[in-house]
């Protein structure tokens, strides 16, 4: 019987893999319509795409991202707009905004008084976490080789002006 710790390691080496794969996706269907407006959200089981697509053009933009991924394109999986760069950046300026309010003391005054150094401080910071962001997805968040993962089924649901699709895994 595998160790917890085994267990867990696959779980999130399952999550960064479907996290890559939803990157490449997002990034391939931006390529052949930059209009299109998605989002996506990765799981366990595979990953979420919000937005109004075709369903044949999400699968073959997930079928091409799976090929480019195993094909060495490791590039693709990580995106500009992940979240994973907005939390480094969000922790990077609010750690930055606290460190500059320390020994501030009582009152708006002086709490005015250090604006210049929180927003240098917090500029510093976010000049800083520009680089970060796609670093931590690289070698924290996603995992650009896929291995045996494959796309086992994609589902569409629609409510009214919601679109989503489920896009099922297994490796």
């Amino acid at each position: 019987m595998p160790s917890s710790f085994s267990f867990l390691r696959f779980q999130v080496s399952r999550l960064r893999r479907h996290h890559a794969l939803e990157h490449a996706t997002l990034q391939i269907l931006a390529r052949r319509n930059p209009r299109l407006m998605l989002a996506g959200y990765s799981d366990l089981r595979g990953f979420w795409i919000i937005g109004k697509v075709d369903t044949q053009d999400l699968q073959e933009a997930v079928d091409e991202a799976l090929l480019r991924l195993r094909n060495g394109e490791f590039a693709l999986a990580i995106h500009p707009n992940c979240g994973t760069n907005f939390a480094v950046s969000g922790l990077l300026a609010g750690s930055a905004a606290w460190l500059a309010m320390l020994g501030s003391g009582e009152g708006w005054r002086k709490k005015l008084d250090r604006l210049p150094v929180v927003v240098t401080l917090v500029t510093l910071a976010l000049m800083v976490a520009r680089p970060l962001g796609p670093l931590f997805q690289a070698y924290l968040t996603t995992e650009a080789q896929p291995g045996e993962l494959a796309v086992r089924a994609i589902n569409c649901y629609e409510n009214g002006h919601f679109f989503a699709h489920r896009v099922l895994t297994r490796q």
